[in-house]
Formats: structure tokens, sequence, C-alpha cells
């Protein structure tokens, strides 16, 4: 993979804390319906003093069939879900992760799944489009992602106050080259719609996995719950330490997890044991 990008390369103070944020949704296959949920779960989140939130996997939509999002899909930069993400950042003062959203591809039938950052200033500072695309067959389940979604091929990371936050979309996850490929980041945001079967088995394991290996914070955003297309997302949404610790989760339903990133945290684990220095490939 080549180094990381960034939509806006930044020299930022060092914070010693920051109190992020993750939106657990339930999305509708109506674009309108879930902004408002966004919304209000942001203002939320913003009330008890996050400063970074962020959202899930197809927050926006949730159709009832794949080819859904094909039809509300938006040009780079430009289109009602993008205006939402930066005029909500902008309104709240906070840094705003769109979990992903789908934007243009070269292919008239398919996306890219993209996720976006944007400054507390309303500005994107990133765009991230998922790599790795997820298929799954299991007696009558099952999924194609390749089908309407056009692969990224691009790891990401960005700029804050905090330190470096890497990007990835929920399949990435079983990808651990692909967060090496990120370099040192102080956090890891984790977008998801993982289904109930697989999330079941391995959507905890792996983030904390995800968490002890590059010893980093880890924000984990899920769907979590019964959509109206009949599919059951696994949820438990959790923001995890550098030590693979759950500092909170919220297992069903629409609502929030929130806490607090520690520099010296950080510091700490990575002087303990540190393993990222000890790294010979």
């Amino acid at each position: 993979m080549s180094p990381p990008s960034s939509d806006l390369p930044r020299d930022l103070p060092n914070a010693a804390t920051l109190r992020v944020a993750a939106v657990q949704m339930v999305s509708t296959p109506r674009v309108d319906e879930n902004l408002r949920s966004a919304a209000r779960h942001i203002a939320e989140a913003t009330a008890q003093g996050a400063q970074l939130v962020a959202l899930p996997e197809y927050f926006a939509i949730m159709g009832m069939s794949d080819t859904d999002k094909v039809r509300v899909r938006e040009n780079d930069g430009c289109g009602p879900i993008q205006d939402f993400l930066a005029a909500s950042a902008r309104e709240h003062g906070i840094w705003l992760i769109g979990g992903s959203l789908p934007l243009r591809a070269d292919s008239p039938d398919k996306v890219l799944n993209s996720s976006v950052a944007y400054d507390p200033q309303g500005q994107r500072v990133a765009r991230y489009d998922k790599i790795h695309l997820f298929g799954f067959r299991q007696g009558a389940e099952s999924y194609d992602e390749s089908a309407t979604i056009e692969p990224g091929s691009q790891p990401v990371a960005f700029a804050t106050s905090f330190g470096r936050v890497g990007l990835s979309i929920c399949y990435d996850l079983r990808f651990p080259e692909l967060y090496r490929a990120l370099g040192v980041t102080e956090l890891l945001v984790i977008p998801a719609a993982f289904t109930e079967t697989t999330g079941r088995a391995h959507w905890e394991i792996l983030l904390r996995a995800r968490a002890i290996e590059n010893q980093c914070y880890v924000l984990a955003v899920a769907q979590g719950g019964r959509h109206e297309n009949g599919r059951e997302t696994h949820g438990n949404s959790m923001l995890i330490d550098p030590w693979g610790e759950i500092l909170d989760r919220k297992s069903k339903g629409p609502g929030i997890v929130i806490g607090d990133l520690q520099r010296e945290r950080v510091a700490a684990v990575r002087s303990s044991l540190p393993a990222l220095k000890h790294r010979v490939m």
C-alpha cells in the first residue's frame, strides 16, 4: 500500500485530552429521516462535551436493496449529506466523521463507500474510500459489496490537536496490514454495519486486537439493530483504550458511546511495552 494521505496536512498544538463520541444508529431507507436522527445524537454528544463525534457506516441510508444507495450517491464535495456534515461540524464546533456515505464512482451503477472528516470550522480534512469489500455466504444469508461498490486504494489519516486519526470502514477491520500502513496513530475510527452473525463471533475480538497491536485508542461506531430491509446489524459500539480495555459500549439500538482520550495513557502503554519500536518488518 502507498503511504497514507490526508486532504489537509496540519501543524496543530498538542492537546492532553480529547472527548470523543460514537453515534450508534439503526438507519432507515430514508435519507432525510436518518440525517434528523444523526443531528439529534450529535447534539446529545456535544451537550456531554464531545469534541470529536463519529457516525456509523451507511448512516445516511440503509436501503431496502443494495442499489438504493446508488440512487442517492453524491458528487465529491457536493450534496445534501456532505452539506449536513459540514454544517453540523461548524454549528457545534467539533471534529465530525461521517462514517460512510455513497459518492459517485467511475461505474454508473456503483458508489464509493466513503468516510469523510470535517474540522470544527466545517472544512473537510480527509476522505477515505473503503478498500476491502465484504463478501459472505452462510446458508440463506449472503452479501457481496463488490456488486454495488467500487473499492478505494489509499490509506488515509488526518491530524487533530490530540494526534493522528486513522480511518477505516467495517470489513477493513479484518486486515491488520491496513492499520500498519497508516503509521503511528493515536486514534482509529472504525464505522461499521457488521452483520449480527459475523459481529457476534468476531467484532469485539478484532477491535481489541487493533487497539492492542497499534497501542492506540479505537472508536468503533456501528449500526445496531433490526432494519426495515430485514437485516440485523450487530451494534456493540465501543471505545477501547491502548491496552485493549473497553471504556464504554452500547449493545443495541440508537444512542451514543462517549469517553476521554488521554495522551498520558498512550505514552504510558508505549513506554512500558514499546512494541511499535520492536517491529522488524
